[in-house]
């Protein structure tokens, strides 16, 4: 899979843009045979504009254009920078109050292929950093999602893919770890990253069950879960010639199992599948994704499903 069409966020406050650097190498490493479209992307807002009641309409508007078009020149020396004949640039600058919803319009207007856009990291944790906004985008971006850190590719090259190994609504999983393995994959040919890991992580023994239930036996509880898990694993690593010493499977939830393994393995890039919902399921959904994502240390490739649960 290579990427054609890739839509930058730029970040204001920043002085470098890592998402931009980003894309560039990636254009570069995946080494494709026509021209790349990457078109950056600037919400800009600022609420003491709407606040005058001594403007009109007209000279709301005006005022609103004359700071989009200097945005759009304080864009360009950035293109500048990296000029290229394998790239063509592009620059959006668009007056919104909202950035979330402001880049899901973009993306779905002009059918990018990839959305890159950098997220802060944590000081005291050097873990990920994710905003609200993050947030929405990840839950509502219909297209894969890398989210990157101000560092540099890591030397080891190697992915780390999370996949959902479990027993229950079986069809639905294998397709979806398909399609994340598959995009991996590519990824790890034309990039040059053969070092592609699988991680899953089974629950451990419901504290209920073996309070309530003096018969119940723990330690065969979970060695059936975990042996299941594992021919799963099997399965899904065999189909893609995938080494067993890549597979990792763990007792425990999926918010510590994935940071451990992705620090132990020195993974460069986690690659996550996220589900768009709204009210009480994503709440829950973000719950857990949001303890994933912000203990990990490096870059983020979020993927939505092909096919909805």
């Amino acid at each position: 899979m290579k990427f054609n069409n890739i839509l930058v966020i730029l970040n204001p406050e920043n002085e470098k843009q890592y998402s931009l650097a980003r894309a560039v190498r990636l254009v570069k490493e995946q080494k494709s045979e026509f021209p790349v479209n990457i078109t950056v992307f600037l919400p800009v807002y600022d609420l003491s504009y709407e606040m005058s009641a001594l403007l009109s309409s007209e000279e709301r508007e005006e005022m609103h254009r004359t700071v989009v078009e200097q945005r759009q020149k304080d864009v360009q020396p950035y293109l500048d920078k990296y000029t290229d004949p394998m790239i063509i640039f592009h620059s959006r600058v668009v007056w919104s109050s909202n950035e979330s919803e402001a880049i899901v319009a973009e993306i779905e207007n002009n059918h990018y292929d990839l959305v890159i856009k950098y997220t802060k990291e944590e000081e005291s944790l050097t873990s990920l950093f994710i905003t609200p906004m993050d947030w929405q985008l990840l839950r509502k971006c219909p297209t894969p999602l890398l989210m990157v850190r101000d560092g540099d590719w890591k030397h080891q090259r190697r992915i780390l893919v999370a996949v959902n190994v479990s027993s229950g609504d079986k069809e639905y999983h294998d397709i979806f770890n398909q399609e994340l393995v598959s995009l991996s994959m590519d990824l790890a040919d034309q990039l040059g990253r053969g070092n592609v890991h699988l991680v899953s992580a089974y629950p451990p023994t419901p504290m209920n069950m073996a309070i309530d239930l003096p018969e119940f036996h723990s330690s065969e509880y979970i060695n059936g879960v975990r042996g299941q898990y594992l021919i799963n694993m099997k399965a899904l690593r065999q189909r893609f010639g995938i080494s067993e010493d890549h597979t990792h499977v763990y007792e425990g939830f999926p918010e510590e199992v994935i940071p451990q393994v992705a620090e132990e393995i020195e993974a460069e890039l986690v690659i996550l599948g996220t589900v768009g919902r709204t009210g009480l399921s994503a709440a829950l959904l973000g719950n857990t994704a949001e303890h994933v994502i912000s203990k990990l240390k490096c870059n983020l490739l979020a993927i939505k499903p092909t096919k909805k649960a």
